[in-house]
Order: structure tokens, then C-alpha cells, then sequence
């Protein structure tokens, strides 16, 4: 919050920020609620669950005509969100905060396993696009774009892939970031989540091209 409310008052956005929590009960809601600003809105659901979910229903409530996804575990940064605006309104249809583009970085030793796992999904991505991150969860779209998709259901955790698709984004442009290392918490991508995503994965060839 306080990084995105830096770059808000330095580059005068009219920024409103959004946190989807899915009833995590972890003090999140107190925290929120206890700040001041008006830019800043929290999204309890306890009827649904799932990151993807998530984020179409901030995608929902949000008012401004620029929607941006990132995480809120510090891995993306938020001063890169200007360079993706930027980029939109040189007509680009969506844009990706990229950890493999040049001058794009990964902070410290991700491992052998979590690099091929990157790797292999990547490859397995490349019928629906040749970007280099398509699992990023840092991209930026306009409201029109997103408004333009039919048929969104995500399942697992990598949406940006299922708007590229669905959105039928023909220009989609790729920004280099550092990538941190998550300041709190612990990462998602189990086994259950690979299968998850070789599903998604299905559904998403058939959207596209019938089989």
C-alpha cells in the first residue's frame, strides 16, 4: 500500500487499489479497515475462493478505465505500473510485468525445479502465445479490453493467460521487472496446481482452436 500510494502522488494517477481477501481471517481485514484513504477498497468473499476468481471480481468493482493485477506479496513492483500504462496507450492490447525479457530479473536461487517447472508451463503456453512470462501475474489491460472477453473459466492461479486467450489480445507487450522474493507467506504451485493448469490449459486450446 504504501509503495503504490508513492507512486500514485509521484506521477499524479488517479490509482484505486483493490484487495480481493477470500475471508483469510489473518488480520487483514482489520488492517484495511483501519486505514484512511478513500483510493484504497478491500473485497471480503466467503462464498468463493481461488486467485483467479479473485481477480475478475476486483475486475468487477474496480471504477477506473485501466485495470492492473499484481500480487500483494511485494514479488512485483509497483513502480513499474506507470511503464505499463505507458505502453497501453501506445496501443498495446495488454501488458506483462516480464521476468525473462531483457533486463527483466529473479531474485536470489529459485531452483532447478521451480526454473523447469517455469520452463515446461512456458513451452506448454506457446500455442496461445510467444511472450517469454506468460506466467506472470503482472499485467495490465484496458476496461475495454477486458470487457471485450467471453466465456472466462479460470481455474488454478494463472489468469493473465486465460484474458490473453479470451480477450483475443493480438498485441501484447512484455516489460521488464525484478521479480522479489515474496516478502511473507509460502508458495501455491503444488501438484495440485500443475494439473491444474495442464486443464486450464486444455480448455483454452479448445477455446481457441476447436480440439
Amino acid at each position: 500500500m504504501e509503495r503504490i500510494a508513492k507512486v500514485r502522488d509521484r506521477n499524479a494517477q488517479d490509482i484505486e487499489l483493490l484487495i480481493v481477501d477470500d475471508d483469510s481471517r489473518d488480520g487483514t481485514v482489520e488492517l484495511i479497515t483501519s486505514r484512511i484513504e478513500t483510493w484504497l477498497r478491500l473485497i471480503v468473499r466467503t462464498d468463493d475462493r481461488g486467485l483467479s476468481s479473485a481477480v475478475l471480481e476486483g475486475f468487477r468493482q474496480a471504477t477506473g478505465d485501466v485495470l492492473v493485477c499484481m500480487d500483494a506479496d511485494l514479488s512485483h513492483p509497483p513502480e513499474a505500473i506507470p511503464v505499463m500504462l505507458q505502453r497501453l496507450q501506445e496501443g498495446a492490447d495488454l501488458v506483462v510485468g516480464s521476468r525473462y525479457v531483457p533486463g527483466g530479473t529473479t531474485a536470489g536461487d529459485s531452483g532447478v525445479l521451480r526454473w523447469l517447472n517455469s520452463r515446461i508451463a512456458t513451452v506448454l503456453a506457446r500455442p496461445l502465445t510467444s511472450i517469454r512470462d506468460p506466467m506472470s501475474g503482472f499485467f495490465a489491460l484496458s476496461r475495454a479490453t477486458y470487457a471485450s472477453g467471453r466465456d472466462f473459466s479460470p481455474i488454478g492461479y494463472k489468469i493473465g493467460l486465460e484474458l490473453i486467450v479470451k480477450c483475443r489480445c493480438q498485441r501484447v507487450v512484455e516489460v521488464p521487472i525484478h521479480f522479489d522474493q515474496r516478502k511473507f507467506g509460502e508458495s501455491k504451485l503444488n501438484l495440485k496446481q500443475r494439473l491444474l493448469y495442464l486443464q486450464h490449459l486444455r480448455r483454452l486450446y479448445m477455446f481457441r482452436y476447436g480440439v
